[in-house]
């Protein structure tokens, strides 16, 4: 997984970034693991949980701290996408 240009060599989680943040609904749960793991810090935990709905959630977390946290943060985004959305992960694969 990469984070490369180019739709072959996009990362998962930027692939289907707009699916992503339509249909992920464990958005707690998620921050609380990249915060846990030391993907996003306490004030990028605090903007994003800040926000009304789980698609702004996960709007402010691309937006930001998924943003800057490197194709090893975005791994670790999967990791726990695959942990906590597990047939979300799988139909998204099928595409």
């Amino acid at each position: 997984l990469s984070c490369s240009p180019g739709t072959l060599n996009k990362h998962f989680v930027d692939k289907h970034r707009t699916a992503l943040i339509q249909r992920v609904s464990t958005v707690p749960s998620l921050l609380d693991e990249l915060l846990v793991r030391g993907v996003i810090k306490q004030e990028g935990y605090n903007t994003v949980m800040a926000q009304a709905t789980s698609q702004a959630m996960m709007r402010e977390l691309y937006k930001g701290p998924l943003n800057a946290c490197g194709s090893s943060g975005k791994d670790i985004f999967y990791e726990i996408l695959e942990e906590l959305e597990p047939f979300l992960i799988s139909d998204l694969k099928k595409l």
